[in-house]
């Protein structure tokens, strides 16, 4: 563990580039943290979207999710996910479970997201995103996550490292 203090180097309204010693990284700014969600229905088909990332300069295929705390400083992950699973695909849950807090990429961002899953999914209206998000919602089968994300891959779509949770079982078998 290094000692040395942290020195912001650079902040914007969304990011804050840091520095501690040699090591340069990322935060979000008022560290803000994520929601993330694995929303799946009872029919077994799991809610992706689908948006434009101006960093990838291309789409990406994504779990739900958006930032806790964005609109009102004193928000919950339970409640930012509602809000963000409603947005983002039309889709509001009954319950939700909080399966822990996640850092994607912690050598480079300190930001960390908390996963929920969502139960209960009831459709009341198409999703999208809110003005200028353009999502496109997916559902897709569980067990055709797998030939999704290849064919989403094919297209020349980014896939979130998120995504890796609905394909961990298929690259834990034994391959031959």
């Amino acid at each position: 563990m290094t000692s040395d203090a942290e020195e912001v180097v650079w902040q914007g309204r969304f990011i804050t580039t840091r520095k501690r010693g040699r090591w340069e990284y990322v935060s979000r700014a008022r560290n803000i943290r994520a929601a993330v969600i694995l929303a799946i229905d009872e029919d077994g088909q799991v809610l992706l979207v689908e948006q434009f990332r101006v960093p990838l300069g291309r789409p990406c295929i994504e779990l739900p999710a958006g930032l806790i705390g964005d609109e009102t400083q004193d928000e919950d992950a339970e409640t930012a996910a509602a809000r963000e699973l409603e947005e983002e695909t039309g889709y509001r849950a009954a319950r939700f479970e909080t399966l822990g807090e996640f850092w994607s990429s912690p050598g480079m961002v300190s930001e960390s997201f908390t996963l929920l899953r969502a139960h209960g999914l009831t459709m009341v209206h198409e999703g999208g995103g809110v003005e200028g998000e353009n999502i496109t919602v997916h559902r897709v089968p569980l067990g055709r996550v797998p030939a999704f994300v290849a064919g989403r891959r094919a297209l020349g779509d980014a896939i979130d490292v998120k995504i890796l949770l609905l394909l961990a079982q298929g690259f834990l078998e034994e391959r031959k």
